[in-house]
């Protein structure tokens, strides 16, 4: 359950090594969050975060998850939720693809979305339900604001976040009353390894501000949060500009 300051006590991170979602780990570490489950594919950085953590204070578990794997999700994630009940999911993991080669290559393409929608609906309507069951806890998902609206620089990463978002929104719906609060959380562009080489967007931000901006978000329970804040508004004037328009801009 969470604390009397409403911090959760016990948090799985799925995408163990995401830098967004160890940023957020960490935060939540430094504070009162005690017990934090990493999941992801078994590798030394992951079993490196774990340790980061743990000096943190926190009891670390790590456990072998693939978001391509979704055949496995509801075994492993109900052995997990087995373990007790859990505070706080983070839904972190993805990829970014690479839209020259995936748009001539099916199978890639295939793959981007196959991670960022499909194995991230696998695993977030398990832990969903899971999160019903015991009557309380918080989802929350990292979307993009590349899913506000397709651009021809990304618009197979693009499809698969707004996919997910517009997923996360209705599985909130659902479980609105049960005492389970998702949260949607779209960042612009993120200075990570992930976009290491890409030039960066106006109003880049980092996965420190990212966390801060998750954390305050639970504090609110909001149901959707910009990081940074300002994008919302940049976005709500692109999705509505003309499609003539939107196609000669330098995105």
């Amino acid at each position: 359950m969470k604390d009397a300051f409403g911090a959760p006590q016990s948090l799985l991170v799925l995408g163990g090594t995401s830098e967004i979602g160890l940023a957020t780990a960490a935060r939540l570490a430094a504070r009162r969050t005690r017990t934090i489950w990493l999941a992801g594919r078994p590798s030394p950085a992951l079993e490196e975060s774990a340790g980061r953590l743990r000096d943190l204070g926190a009891d670390v578990r790590t456990v072998p998850f693939d978001a391509l794997d979704t055949n496995r999700h509801e075994e492993t994630l109900g052995k997990i939720f087995a373990e007790g009940d859990i505070d706080m999911v983070l839904l972190a993991f993805g990829v970014l693809g690479d839209q020259a080669r995936d748009e001539n290559d099916s199978a890639q393409a295939l793959k981007v979305v196959r991670t960022n929608y499909t194995g991230a609906l696998s695993a977030a309507l398990i832990c969903g339900q899971a999160l019903r069951s015991q009557g309380h806890g918080s989802l929350v998902v990292l979307s993009s604001v590349a899913g506000e609206r397709a651009r021809r620089s990304n618009f197979v990463y693009g499809s698969s976040k707004a996919g997910l978002d517009a997923f996360a929104q209705g599985l909130g719906d659902s479980l609105h009353g049960s005492g389970v609060h998702v949260m949607v959380v779209r960042p612009g562009f993120v200075r990570t390894k992930m976009t290491a080489g890409l030039p960066a967007a106006p109003l880049a931000t980092t996965p420190q501000a990212v966390a801060e901006a998750v954390e305050e978000g639970l504090r609110r329970r909001a149901e959707i949060v910009w990081v940074p804040g300002a994008l919302r508004y940049v976005m709500s004037a692109l999705r509505h500009a003309p499609r003539a328009v939107f196609r000669r801009l330098p995105m």
